[in-house]
């Protein structure tokens, strides 16, 4: 086996490279832009299955350097925190305990699932928190962290491998499946964004006017200078955090310092300019997400979904049925039956079965396609990325005993 490992630049063009390659093929493919699948998605699996195809045939292993890809995230949840203003996070109090009370619920739903699916097959023990949350819901950094527990408790070699293939395979499924979820709801209930709202995440990919093209590059400059020190301080309050007993991802203490300055430089500073809702803030916002989802995807290794056998496709089918029916029936009818709900339920997919990255890249499809949605950008990845990981923490520790 040859082992070719490309360089942190070399990967971030590439990932440009798969980008464009996406867009060409929903130009081509009418149903995947009708479905609205971000670019990103598309050019990320033929991508993927690219380097499984140079894996089997030609035993060459390609590995990338996501150095640049955790960068990239950092940028996207901190330009949402700078464009989170006081009114959204008073309009989203409560959709935001509605959601975090709907996603507890599928928490269990989803491990109940594992655990009765894992029965009738007869799977051995240990197997059911891997395609539950440990995986879907917790995405690849829980499963990496509980994968060795689940070893030493029930005994299974193979934990990591299975934990590894279901969130890789879950986050290829939640990319897949969000806009096609939104499509329905808003073409059932005949709904759309409000065309008012200021940009704050996915541009339309073609500006119906020379103005919505037009960005200045001083602005743009202004954007990555508050952008950078937004992450500056946020990483700074990231290692402060890490030796107390609050342990929260970099994203997120980044996204909260980010709400935090929108809600009050501008007030102590009037005069100095401010990217919130800014065209420039939403350029880097979807560059930032489109290039990392692309990179995230890229470099799934679909190999290690091979030799697990029938039995995970068949429980993670069931749990995307189950997944799907959530959003359609729970999700968009305790969410308000609006445009904002029918985004949230294309989100919910990443929640359930990818990640958070993936969510809002499934939203931001949507967005482009019929309207802005800013309350739905801030409140998922509050519930995805915080409140949710303390409570599969809880609900994991409860099935290893």
């Amino acid at each position: 086996m040859t082992t070719f490992e490309t360089p942190g630049f070399l990967t971030f063009t590439i990932a440009i490279v798969v980008f464009f390659m996406g867009s060409g093929l929903n130009a081509i493919i009418a149903p995947l832009n009708r479905w609205n699948i971000p670019e990103a998605v598309s050019g990320g699996l033929v991508a993927a299955l690219s380097t499984l195809i140079a894996y089997r045939f030609f035993n060459i292993e390609i590995i990338f350097d996501l150095d640049a890809r955790d960068m990239l995230l950092l940028y996207f949840f901190t330009g949402i925190g700078l464009n989170a203003r006081l009114a959204d996070l008073k309009a989203g109090g409560r959709p935001l305990v509605v959601l975090l009370i709907l996603t507890l619920c599928y928490l269990v739903i989803q491990n109940a699932v594992s655990l009765g699916s894992s029965a009738l097959l007869g799977l051995p023990d240990g197997i059911a928190p891997l395609l539950g949350s440990v995986s879907l819901i917790g995405g690849h950094g829980t499963t990496i962290a509980w994968a060795p527990l689940i070893t030493n408790r029930f005994g299974l070699g193979n934990a990591l491998e299975i934990g590894i293939a279901s969130a890789t395979l879950g986050l290829v499924i939640a990319s897949l499946v969000g806009g096609p979820v939104a499509r329905i709801l808003i073409n059932r209930y005949q709904l759309k964004g409000e065309t008012a709202e200021l940009p704050s995440i996915g541009l339309p990919s073609s500006p119906a006017t020379e103005q919505a093209s037009t960005i200045n590059y001083v602005n743009l400059l202004r954007t990555v200078l508050i952008l950078n020190v937004a992450i500056l301080v946020g990483t700074a309050l990231d290692e402060v955090l890490s030796e107390t007993a609050v342990k929260l991802p970099l994203f997120v203490v980044c996204l909260l310092v980010g709400i935090i300055m929108t809600n009050t430089v501008p007030r102590l500073l009037p005069q100095m300019y401010w990217p919130a809702r800014s065209r420039s803030l939403a350029l880097i916002s979807d560059l930032s997400l489109s290039v990392f989802l692309a990179m995230s995807l890229m470099s799934m290794q679909l190999w290690t979904l091979g030799g697990l056998g029938l039995a995970l496709i068949i429980v993670l089918g069931i749990q995307t049925i189950v997944a799907v029916f959530y959003m359609i029936f729970i999700v968009f009818r305790f969410m308000g039956r609006d445009y904002q709900a029918a985004v949230l339920s294309a989100g919910f997919s990443g929640i359930s079965l990818g990640a958070t990255p993936t969510a809002i890249a499934n939203m931001t499809a949507v967005t482009k396609a019929y309207g802005p949605a800013p309350t739905a950008f801030i409140i998922l990845p509050l519930v995805s990325a915080f409140f949710i990981d303390i409570a599969n923490a809880l609900v994991i520790g409860f099935m290893m005993r």
